[in-house]
């Protein structure tokens, strides 16, 4: 489990553009790791869309979203693809950067126990330090309140610690 103030796990992947990736690869830009049930579902639809829409304010603050879910490649690319996504979606099948982040968890629907990844957030500063975590995610809005934080918290916080 990860825990704040201590480097993020790392993790080798395939994003939906078919690029091998690692999160040490974003060394120097600070990422927003979210971690989302499936696409082309209402909730992660609608969660993608709002990364998307603040996409360009994450950009001005060097920041890079990546989206983490155990869709196959072919269903990030149709996903990406109908909703316009700029920021890249990896494909967990295996779900072990969802077990490495602690967001594999026992769920319950309808009754029915099952596995599933928690919808949760990840921030990661541009030394690969973990700042902040949201779990059990709402959606709406919650794009807008990483993008704050990013704003009013780390931002100040690395100016501090450069003075």
């Amino acid at each position: 489990m990860p825990e704040i103030g201590k480097k993020a796990p790392d993790f080798e992947a395939v994003a939906h553009n078919n690029q091998r990736i690692k999160l040490s690869d974003f060394i120097g830009k600070t990422v927003v790791l979210y971690f989302y049930p499936k696409d082309m579902t209402p909730g992660c639809t609608m969660e993608a869309c709002s990364f998307r829409d603040q996409h360009p304010e994450f950009e001005k603050l060097d920041a890079v979203v990546l989206g983490v879910s155990g869709d196959s490649i072919s269903r990030h690319q149709t996903f990406s693809e109908k909703y316009q996504l700029p920021f890249l979606l990896i494909a967990d099948e295996d779900h072990a950067i969802a077990m490495a982040y602690g967001v594999w968890k026992e769920k319950m629907l309808f009754g029915k126990t099952s596995l599933g990844i928690e919808r949760s957030t990840f921030l990661i500063d541009k030394q690969g330090i973990l700042r902040k975590v949201w779990r059990k995610v709402k959606v709406k809005g919650h794009a807008e309140e990483v993008l704050d934080f990013i704003k009013n918290e780390l931002n100040s916080e690395m100016v501090q610690n450069k003075s």
